[in-house]
């Protein structure tokens, strides 16, 4: 809120402009980092007001945004095992499975609600997302602006039975169904103790955020064999060049993996003109 409330605070929101927005932009410094996070929460405010319809239009989307920087801690990703470790290690274990194996951002998994979930299909419908914002958190729509179906693997329905028992359709899958949960304090929160105690049982394990979670879903939906189509839908990015940019890492083995797949296919091919050979001699 740094850059934010001294700008924007006492302006009605029907009154700012794109223009402005922009030139706002351009104007503070810092990294491209800084711009974009100060920028995410201008435009995740006004999203819940579109959302409520006290705007027509969010007038902050559509800005130039620098480019993003260099990745210079790169992600992190957990492997299947260490992502059970650090469950068995969380105050909300659910949740730590639900974001390591669906992708969803922490406002998105959060703002839940009972009635986006289809047990029988094993589907979310991904349609709000909780951003906290001088202490208040503000409910508007996920990042890309547009509602999406997700998957989650079977072993999460018994684990999201048990938190959605007693609770109404209206209500949120996480916490005590009315309260978002808020992200944990980076230092000493609950998430930062988990790792700390998962780290201790497997010193393998890498520092990992919250947001580290949807990396590693995104690597394990990698070595499962998903199509980067399918990643990306479940991402909720804009386009599949976008995953593949984000996550070329992972889809670096693909262009040592097209190799040995052609070469198999080569042999095999061999193998039945030679076969195919030899029944014509014999005939």
């Amino acid at each position: 809120m740094t850059h934010v409330e001294p700008t924007w605070g006492a302006r009605a929101i029907t009154s700012i402009r794109h223009s402005e927005v922009q030139t706002w932009v351009s104007t503070i410094s810092g990294g491209s980092t800084t711009v974009r996070r100060a920028h995410s929460i201008l435009a995740g405010i006004l999203d819940a007001a579109v959302a409520d319809r006290r705007l027509a239009q969010n007038v902050a989307r559509g800005v130039k945004l620098p480019a993003k920087g260099n990745n210079v801690r790169g992600h992190a990703y957990l492997t299947h095992a260490q992502v059970q470790v650090l469950a068995d290690h969380a105050r909300h274990p659910t949740l730590v499975l639900f974001l390591a194996y669906t992708g969803l951002r922490w406002g998105e998994a959060t703002a839940i609600r009972v009635r986006h979930l289809d047990l029988a299909r094993h589907r979310i419908d991904v349609r709000e997302n909780a951003v906290k914002v001088s202490h208040q958190v503000h409910v508007g729509t996920p990042k890309s602006h547009r509602s999406r179906s997700v998957p989650f693997p079977g072993f999460l329905l018994d684990p999201l039975h048990e938190l959605i028992a007693g609770k109404s359709a209206d209500q949120l899958v996480f916490g005590d169904g009315t309260s978002h949960l808020l992200i944990p304090a980076s230092r000493n929160g609950w998430f930062t103790a988990a790792v700390r105690e998962a780290r201790a049982a497997d010193p393998t394990m890498p520092r990992v955020t919250p947001h580290d979670l949807r990396h590693t879903a995104a690597s394990l939906a990698v070595q499962a064999g998903a199509h980067v189509k399918s990643i990306q839908r479940m991402l909720g990015h804009a386009s599949a060049a976008m995953t593949l940019d984000v996550y070329a890492d992972l889809f670096d083995g693909d262009v040592d993996a097209v190799a040995i797949a052609l070469d198999r296919a080569r042999h095999e091919s061999s193998v039945v003109i030679l076969l195919s050979e030899e029944k014509d001699r014999e005939v």
